[in-house]
């Protein structure tokens, strides 16, 4: 059996859950406290952090890598999308430059260098580049959902979720509807549960 090493709302292990979701690939999910991380886990990958998957005899500790490596093995509506190299751009700045000003925003007592605003907005100049991708059609890059689509929503989500009221009265209505589908969407849902 194949198992996948989680933390719920662990970002980076949402999107793994999807993904393996998505492509059936049998999995059994541990739910790790980060406080007590399992020593099965530490074994295997000792960096200590999640998601970790351990299948077919490899361990992948990398959600991108777990991403690839389920719709390697199934990926019945084409979420690579044929190798378009969109995806990995897409992906790159989300998780190295958007992630920084998620977690400056949503952690600013932590960065008190700048008002919060500062950085909500330097995370915005992603959130409305993506709100011009979605323009005419309902996902990222296609006019399917796409490992982009999936890659990127646990992030956007966060980032609306520091200050609700804030992200409902932002210009940035595709961005709303593609989130909301997704928060309502039967594969967010499944792999959320407790």
């Amino acid at each position: 059996m194949n198992t996948l090493y989680s933390f719920r709302r662990c970002p980076y292990a949402m999107r793994a859950r999807m993904a393996l979701r998505y492509s059936g690939v049998p999995v059994e999910i541990v739910e790790v406290s980060l406080k007590a991380k399992p020593a099965a886990m530490l074994a295997i990958s000792p960096k200590g952090t999640v998601p970790v998957l351990e299948a077919d005899g490899r361990v992948i500790d990398e959600s991108l890598e777990i991403m690839r490596w389920a719709l390697a093995q199934h990926d019945p509506d084409d979420w690579l999308l044929g190798g378009d190299s969109r995806i990995a751009e897409l992906t790159e700045a989300n998780d190295q430059v958007f992630k920084v000003h998620l977690n400056r925003y949503k952690y600013a007592e932590r960065y008190p260098e700048q008002p919060m605003e500062v950085y909500r907005a330097e995370g915005a100049v992603f959130l409305q580049r993506l709100d011009g991708l979605l323009e005419g059609r309902d996902y990222l890059l296609s006019d399917h959902l796409s490992l982009a689509d999936v890659a990127l929503l646990p992030f956007v989500r966060q980032f609306a979720h520091v200050d609700r009221e804030w992200f409902a009265q932002t210009p940035y209505v595709r961005l709303q509807a593609w989130l909301q589908r997704f928060l309502e969407s039967n594969l967010f849902t499944s792999i959320m549960k407790k």
